[in-house]
């Protein structure tokens, strides 16, 4: 499914979509509620959307989606100079291309994307992950995996059997190991982490 504020790029994207056998295009979109809206009626695997997208904005609508169970995987259509690429990761984004790259790498983006990859080439996630997570103590990987679900406080407590005031003092000590402000970038970094290879946090001392 594709949504872009712009006619032209939307009406060439869905052209160049069409003509790809890898894909069957669902449903086209000029808004982020319209984008909402279809997505909530027919299921598809992946959505490319425009970052600046009309009247949500691509962050607000990522923010959405992430609290449906059934929500495609996004990737995020920007323009390579915004920074948009760190942003959209942060709020749960699959993937990243830039606005004037090739057609080839938009579709090689979906293909991973829907093989449930994260794609952000922008990024050298290898320092992202360099020290932080040999840094963190069995309790906070443990507790980063289990962020990673999306579970809330109370949930976390009982899931690790500890109190929700020990919950925070963890959770603060593996954001500041982690460089992160909150746990939608904690949750970003943890799968990031595990692009290159999947990464055992049991292994961590």
């Amino acid at each position: 499914m594709l949504a872009d504020s712009n006619p032209l790029v939307l009406s060439a994207m869905s052209e160049v979509f069409e003509r790809d056998p890898r894909f069957s295009l669902v449903a086209t979109s000029a808004t982020a509620e319209g984008f909402l809206g279809t997505v909530m009626r027919v299921p598809c695997q992946v959505g490319i959307i425009d970052w600046a997208l009309p009247v949500l904005g691509g962050a607000r609508l990522l923010e959405v989606l992430r609290e449906q169970e059934s929500a495609p995987r996004i990737v995020v259509y920007a323009d390579q100079g915004s920074d948009a690429h760190r942003a959209a990761m942060s709020v749960g984004a699959a993937g990243f291309v830039a606005r004037n790259g090739p057609v080839e790498t938009l579709l090689d983006t979906c293909v991973a994307v829907a093989a449930g990859k994260m794609v952000f080439p922008y990024l050298d996630v290898r320092e992202l992950q360099r020290d932080p997570i040999q840094s963190l103590s069995r309790r906070e990987a443990a507790m980063l995996e289990a962020l990673s679900k999306g579970l809330t406080n109370k949930e976390l407590s009982r899931e690790l059997e500890i109190s929700t005031n020990t919950v925070k003092f963890h959770l603060s000590n593996l954001y500041d190991k982690l460089s992160v402000k909150n746990r939608a970038q904690a949750i970003a970094f943890y799968y990031s982490s595990r692009i290159p290879g999947e990464r055992k946090f049991e292994d961590n001392q």
